[in-house]
């Protein structure tokens, strides 16, 4: 039997071992029918069906309101970026932004094609290592929607709260920890995530999107980019990633099992305390992340002696713990804890990096 690798990669990311048994046992012949899912018809009334369930999946974990549209489209979150102003901004309109990271940065330079955008808020005072505070914004008057990135990936940064912004549509980039704690959808306009953190495989990104926003999109938006014709054509306009949505659902109903986001929380909040918790107690490896801005789903770290890098790297690869480089940008090493890497993963990387540390410390 194949031993499974404790996989820490920021995304792809892993997937439940569970799920991927179901799909193993699948693959050949879905549900009786003799085909693999990859094989229907998007149109058929058995993929039909197998969409609408996994849709009412993320509705029941999520508690969407019934005014919001779940919509399963491809381009992953990057796309989104443009998509956002092509939507939501006319060419009379500027557009708020935070700036957290390098995500919210991607996502300021696309709507910039397209529109006046306004950095009202920017962690770049705190080195990226800090959410800035609302009380620090200057949010426009006139703003067609606020975007902010609950969680950057790369820096390790997250908000622990949902911003204010009265009546003006709240637009956040949430990839990589959607599903991982409860979440007020009534609190946005628009939410959209790329699949491969929390959802499922690459090559789908899911966006939920308040109803009186549908229609507002500019006259230069491409029919393939229209949240309306998204919606109107039950995310099926052209062909849907199949795979990844039948794939997702699976994951869906492990996450009910699982008890839903507040069993996810639970056991993500543990997660979380015990990495930082160690990482904290020693002076060998160091987080430079506020303390209120932690993520709990992506840790970076580093070796007090970056020479140490590449040999810890290397151990760890040897002891079956993968993906924990930093991103190039960046440097160090990083922990993508999502949901599918379980307690006992973080467990057995905690006591791994402590016996490196005695060794090396």
């Amino acid at each position: 039997m194949t031993k499974r690798a404790f996989n820490f990669c920021a995304g792809p990311a892993a997937l439940p071992e569970e799920v991927l048994k179901q799909v193993q046992a699948e693959l050949l012949d879905w549900q009786g029918k003799g085909l693999s899912v990859m094989e229907m018809s998007h149109r058929g009334s058995d993929f039909i069906a197998l969409a609408a369930e996994a849709e009412q999946d993320l509705r029941d974990l999520l508690h969407v309101p019934n005014n919001y549209k779940v919509l399963f489209l491809q381009g992953g979150a990057s796309q989104q970026f443009a998509q956002i102003p092509l939507n939501l901004m006319r060419d009379d309109q500027k557009a708020d932004y935070i700036e957290t990271g390098i995500w919210a940065r991607k996502a300021i330079e696309e709507a910039a094609r397209y529109g006046a955008v306004n950095v009202a808020g920017s962690g770049k005072v705190y080195n990226f290592f800090a959410v800035p505070g609302q009380n620090e914004w200057k949010l426009s008057k006139d703003a067609a929607y606020v975007h902010y990135t609950s969680n950057e990936t790369i820096g390790g940064v997250e908000f622990d709260w949902i911003p204010e912004v009265g009546d003006v549509p709240l637009v956040v980039d949430m990839s990589s920890d959607i599903l991982s704690r409860p979440v007020d959808v009534s609190k946005f306009g628009v939410i959209y995530a790329g699949a491969q953190k929390n959802i499922g495989p690459s090559g789908l990104v899911v966006t939920i999107i308040r109803e009186d926003l549908l229609g507002k999109e500019r006259s230069d938006c491409p029919t393939m980019l229209n949240y309306k014709v998204a919606a109107d054509n039950d995310s099926m306009y052209n062909t849907p990633p199949t795979f990844s949505w039948y794939l997702a659902g699976l994951v869906f109903k492990w996450l009910k099992k699982q008890g839903g986001l507040e069993g996810m929380k639970k056991v993500n909040q543990q997660k979380q305390e015990l990495l930082y918790g160690y990482i904290d107690s020693t002076e060998f490896y160091n987080n430079p992340i506020s303390q209120t801005s932690r993520s709990w789903m992506n840790v970076p770290f580093r070796l007090i002696d970056e020479r140490l890098d590449k040999l810890f790297l290397e151990k760890a690869e040897k002891n079956n713990f993968l993906n924990l480089k930093g991103h190039r940008s960046v440097g160090g090493m990083r922990a993508s804890i999502y949901n599918a890497v379980g307690l006992e993963a973080v467990q057995a990387l905690v006591a791994f990096m402590k016996e490196f540390e005695r060794e090396h410390g």
